[in-house]
């Protein structure tokens, strides 16, 4: 096992989930329930599915597309959705 990519990824994906739409809904979902165990899981389900398809798209990707290209590509896609957010058209 590659430990320095597994802490890589963890990190990456810990600091980009921080504060996101899907923290700040799994929070007020488990303060409106009784259950948060189940938000817990129901949360943690829905992330693993979410990741799993992202490293499965990406594994797939990168055979047919040069890495550069899907990075510079995922760039363009986030300043693309951010400003479409910013002009409240997302």
């Amino acid at each position: 096992m590659d430990w320095r990519l597994l802490a890589s990824a963890f990190g990456l994906v810990f600091l980009a989930e921080l504060g996101d739409k899907t923290q700040l809904a799994t929070m007020m979902l488990a303060a409106r329930t009784e259950s948060p165990v189940n938000v817990f899981l129901g949360a943690m389900l829905a992330m693993l599915v979410n990741v799993s398809l992202a490293v499965m798209v990406g594994s797939v990707l990168v055979r047919v597309i040069p890495e550069d290209y899907i990075r510079y590509g995922a760039g363009l896609l986030f300043f693309v959705l951010g400003g479409l957010m910013l002009l409240g058209r997302w």
